[in-house]
């Protein structure tokens, strides 16, 4: 028969083990961001380590899987940026240019879904050339949407903080993929 502390053992060690892949994550984001913003001018290290922290730490707990994260990542947020772009389209009484600045961004939104998706099946395989190509097309999806409504003067983009939060999360997606 087990003793009363081989019982509190068997209970703590689960805790302990959580405890120990906790602080790996903890550590290894804010160190990962610090290395991908020293390597690239345009990635905010904060952005980095708040988009990062804020997502599903159990798949975390390396290099390989802040990757994947990272394009998950960016398929959220594009899914979610294509959502508020169709919410945006149906205000009727909208600037003729600036509909069709949105409804340009819509397709590209839309098209970078299965790209990501292809992305991520890519990473899986770890296919990581074709991986970063896919990634570096969201890239300029974003570039591309928030470059349309700068064709004219005066025109206002709704949706600069989302091209560049796409940006961001697909800058810190190639870093990581690129440091595999």
């Amino acid at each position: 028969m087990p003793t009363f502390s081989y019982c509190l053992l068997l209970l703590f060690l689960p805790l302990l083990f959580c405890t120990f892949h906790a602080n790996i994550a903890q550590n290894l984001i804010p160190e990962t961001c610090k290395k991908c913003a020293a390597n690239d001018p345009n990635l905010s290290y904060n952005f980095c380590v708040s988009s990062l922290q804020a997502s599903n730490r159990s798949q975390c707990d390396n290099l390989r899987g802040l990757g994947m994260m990272s394009i998950k990542l960016i398929k959220y947020n594009v899914t979610d940026t294509r959502h508020y772009v169709k919410n945006l389209l149906k205000n009727k009484k909208m600037d003729p240019f600036i509909r069709a600045c949105l409804n340009d961004c819509l397709d590209l939104y839309s098209d970078a879904i299965p790209t990501l998706k292809q992305a991520m099946m890519d990473y899986k395989s770890k296919h990581y050339k074709d991986a970063n190509i896919e990634v570096s097309s969201v890239i300029d999806a974003a570039t591309t949407c928030e470059d349309g409504f700068e064709e004219k003067e005066g025109a206002v983009s709704p949706l600069t903080k989302r091209n560049n939060d796409t940006f961001q999360l697909s800058a810190i997606a190639l870093a990581l993929i690129n440091m595999l």
